[in-house]
């Protein structure tokens, strides 16, 4: 077990991907804190860290056990997403365009539905009857198969009317990116990267689980540890 000094040192950033802030950023200036009746916030406060992987903490009603790099990678996740939704896509032009050959109807579908393409980061224009040219795609979806991505939308729309799949593509970007920017085990942290992280995990949608659905913490009650020693209160 890992028991961190606490005290008046200056923290170290945590390195992340992308525009992804490091835990310490939050560590200078007073957050608001949500503290329950017994003066304690929903994950309490940072004891140590166990085994390089978990942060153990106190509140009012036991333990708390947080799997670190899980809970950083939701943290990450929804930050990205919600910066993705805030502001307009990035687009990252092409030297040579994608020149796609469709048929005419799925031409005609793509004026139909033009503005959808620009407003995910899209350049695409249509050349002759069953031409499209991709002249720029988003920047997050740079390494993606471009051409495929926009033949099985323009076949969504058709049946369907419309289409998730650059939201998914894109979903699974940020995924990956939310990942590989999160804290790795035997990273050492201090207990106000510790706590920093804990009070971010309270602001965050969906922290009890990581992007691929496993759980990011747990607690155990007082309770729970009286039952195992045999203990009455």
């Amino acid at each position: 077990m890992v028991l961190p000094e606490s005290g008046g040192e200056t923290y170290p950033g945590i390195a992340v991907s992308g525009d992804v802030p490091p835990i310490s950023s939050t560590c200078g200036a007073p957050q608001p804190v949500r503290i329950d009746s017994e003066g304690s916030p929903p994950l309490g406060f940072a004891l140590a860290q166990f085994k390089g992987a978990y942060i153990l903490a106190e509140n009012s009603a036991g333990l708390v056990l947080v799997d670190m790099h899980a809970a950083h990678e939701r943290i990450n996740y929804e930050h990205l997403k919600t910066r993705l939704v805030d502001q307009v896509p990035a687009s990252q032009p092409l030297i040579v365009p994608i020149m796609l050959d469709v048929a005419s109807s799925e031409a005609d579908l793509f004026e139909q539905h033009e503005e959808l393409f620009k407003q995910l980061g899209f350049s695409v224009s249509r050349v002759g009857r069953t031409g499209l040219a991709i002249r720029a795609v988003p920047e997050i979806l740079k390494a993606t198969d471009t051409a495929s991505l926009v033949r099985d939308v323009l076949t969504d729309l058709a049946k369907l009317g419309r289409s998730d799949r650059i939201t998914e593509h894109v979903e699974m970007v940020l995924s990956t990116m939310a990942c590989h920017g999160s804290i790795r085990e035997n990273r050492q942290l201090s207990v106000a990267e510790m706590n920093a992280l804990l009070r971010l995990m309270e602001k965050t949608e969906r922290s009890g689980q990581c992007n691929h659905g496993r759980p990011t913490w747990k607690e155990i009650s007082v309770t729970e540890f009286d039952r195992w020693f045999h203990r009455g209160r």
